[in-house]
């Protein structure tokens, strides 16, 4: 029960790495929230979870849908120890193709979504208390036809920076975990293959990264419980890269 006490909220947690971190934490004793914008699916993540997990209809891109949120955690807990920007989208556009509309259907999820999510629950943040983003391994990396998703990630990855130094006197951390390659069925459809196409890229992919193989959402929830917990009271300031060696050894064709 390593987050015993604790309470976490994780946006985008219905799905994929969210779920499985949602999952992880109340494994550990914590009292989670988990948003997304579809009600069903959250429904069935906390149903699925059970225990001590509730969960809220908003999107990350709304501020006022962001304070309810913050609001409904204030009426019920009290307090947030533990918020993660998780809610991320992206895809893979080229140079020339990228529209206004594009630009801000990703920058707003991934880089606004992430200033929403924590200007609403800092009021309810005490010392000790810590942020962490999801970020990724790509922005270590340059991949053509993927510069507006770096961008966003990479957005998010000097977060960890300014805003340790923002919140220091409240002794508040922040940190990252940047996933490697993590298959999940949303990336694969976001990013336009089949589940069979999917397959076949990821089994390509293993042969090029050090740990031998992809990784998965448990290895990410992994991460997640340690830097939402006591043991990581010492760390600040990082991204943890939990992608099997990849961004050591890049460039690499995936």
């Amino acid at each position: 029960m390593r987050l015993a006490g604790k309470v976490a909220l994780i946006t985008g947690g219905g799905t994929g790495i969210g779920l499985e971190i949602a999952r992880a934490y109340v494994r550990e004793g914590a009292y989670v929230y988990i948003t997304g914008r579809r009600e069903a699916k959250l429904r069935e993540a906390a149903e699925e979870i059970g225990g001590s997990i509730g969960y809220v209809a908003a999107d990350v891109s709304d501020k006022e849908a962001m304070l309810a949120v913050a609001d409904k955690i204030r009426s019920e807990q009290g307090h947030v120890d533990i918020v993660i920007c998780n809610a991320g989208i992206g895809g893979y556009v080229a140079l020339t193709d990228i529209d206004e509309a594009e630009f801000n259907r990703v920058m707003y999820t991934n880089v606004l979504g992430s200033y929403y999510t924590v200007q609403a629950c800092l009021p309810l943040m005490g010392e000790g208390s810590t942020v962490i983003l999801n970020t990724s391994v790509t922005a270590s990396l340059g991949l053509p036809n993927f510069s507006l998703y770096i961008a966003a990630k990479s957005a998010m990855k000097s977060f960890i920076h300014t805003w340790t130094a923002e919140l220091r006197d409240r002794r508040i951390r922040v940190n990252a975990i940047a996933p490697g390659i993590i298959p999940t069925p949303a990336a694969g459809g976001e990013l336009g293959r089949s589940p069979e196409e999917e397959k076949e890229r990821q089994a390509y992919r293993a042969t090029l990264i050090p740990a031998g193989k992809v990784g998965n959402v448990t290895d990410i929830a992994n991460a997640a419980v340690y830097l939402g917990s006591d043991e990581s009271s010492y760390v600040s300031g990082v991204e943890l890269l939990v992608d099997g060696g990849l961004a050591a050894i890049y460039p690499v064709k995936l």
